[in-house]
């Protein structure tokens, strides 16, 4: 975890690095936040609900208290904390938007966010997937493809798909693939690289009001959650010299992070309010997505007094978050050992 840890903050540093390099600050930004996040158990005071999200498993075990060793009395039995697959499903298909908190590189995380995608479209096919691996300039790209306009090649190439994002893309074509065959709506939520790299490096201030259309007004761009913005920063000050913690790039750090939850908040908000109908599912890393500081929140916001239920599912869980050692990192937590996919 250190290499990367000091990766992105030398990019920051030095505005003279490889393009190739420069692209690690972007993927390793993310899953920087999730690694603090629920690795550091102090902030649980600060989270609406501090019991443990259910962990989701095939065959409950014999001994549940090694499972949530450290449970309160306040949250009831441990068995109210076990959950199977069905069950889980059936929790989900009542809500308005989902959220499935994955590891871009691990393959099992897409198969099961397939699974769950295709378990949910039987029970209502009015589903939309919002997937932060296609950035909001390419909607249009995208919505050629799953109009059958283009074939797989071209939407990787006409999207910038290696560029963008990179990871291979045999871990989201069956999605996109389903997406097709049931003409399901797929929103391109993410913020262009460019302008989250021009920011981490100048600010909000540097865009043009050409680039300023493709993520929300600077008002709707919230950095006032403390304890997210001590958690991010700690990513960056443990590999910074002693004392520059708050220095202008980390800060920039953190805007980078938020301006990434608050872009892709407004595309789902948007589609949430013109299709009321429709259950949005959320395909975004785990960092958007844990204690509900990155997207969820920006989305609630948003949606203010409109009536609208929202619930996250963690696909790679950490360590402690399966023992009950952190607050509420999700709602839902899929045990690695009894995957939903085969």
């Amino acid at each position: 975890m250190q290499p990367k840890l000091q990766s992105l903050a030398k990019i920051l540093a030095n505005k003279q690095q490889s393009f190739q390099t420069k692209k690690l600050f972007f993927y390793f930004l993310s899953f920087t936040v999730y690694f603090l996040l629920s690795a550091l158990p102090a902030c649980a005071q600060t989270v609406k609900n501090s019991c443990p999200p259910k962990l989701v498993i095939a065959t409950p075990p014999k001994n549940l208290d090694t499972i949530f060793p450290n449970l309160d009395k306040t949250c009831g039995e441990a068995e109210k904390f076990i959950s199977s697959p069905q069950k889980m499903l059936s929790e989900l298909a009542k809500v308005d938007v989902i959220y499935l908190g994955e590891t871009h590189s691990r393959s099992l995380d897409h198969q099961n966010q397939l699974k769950i995608i295709q378990e949910l479209y039987q029970r209502n096919p009015k589903i939309a997937i919002a997937m932060e691996m296609f950035q909001r300039p390419y909607q249009g790209v995208v919505n050629e493809f799953l109009a059958g306009k283009l074939t797989e090649a071209q939407l990787l190439e006409k999207s910038q798909y290696e560029k963008r994002w990179g990871f291979p893309w045999e871990n989201y074509a069956p999605i996109l693939r389903f997406a097709k065959q049931k003409q399901l709506p797929v929103l391109a939520l993410n913020t262009p690289t460019e302008i989250t790299r021009k920011v981490a490096r100048q600010g909000l201030e540097s865009l043009t009001p050409s680039e300023r259309q493709f993520i929300p007004p600077f008002a709707e761009i919230r950095t006032d959650n403390q304890e997210y913005r001590e958690l991010a920063l700690q990513a960056f000050q443990h590999h910074q010299d002693a004392g520059h913690g708050n220095s202008p790039s980390a800060e920039r750090f953190f805007l980078a992070q938020v301006l990434w939850d608050e872009t892709m908040a407004e595309a789902i908000t948007k589609f949430v309010k013109a299709n009321p109908e429709h259950q949005v599912v959320v395909l975004a890393g785990a960092g958007h997505i844990i204690y509900g500081y990155g997207i969820p929140s920006r989305v609630e916001r948003r949606l203010g007094n409109q009536k609208f239920t929202q619930r996250s599912v963690l696909l790679s869980p950490s360590e402690d978050a399966t023992k009950g050692k952190t607050p509420r990192v999700a709602d839902f937590i899929l045990d690695k050992t009894s995957p939903l996919a085969p």
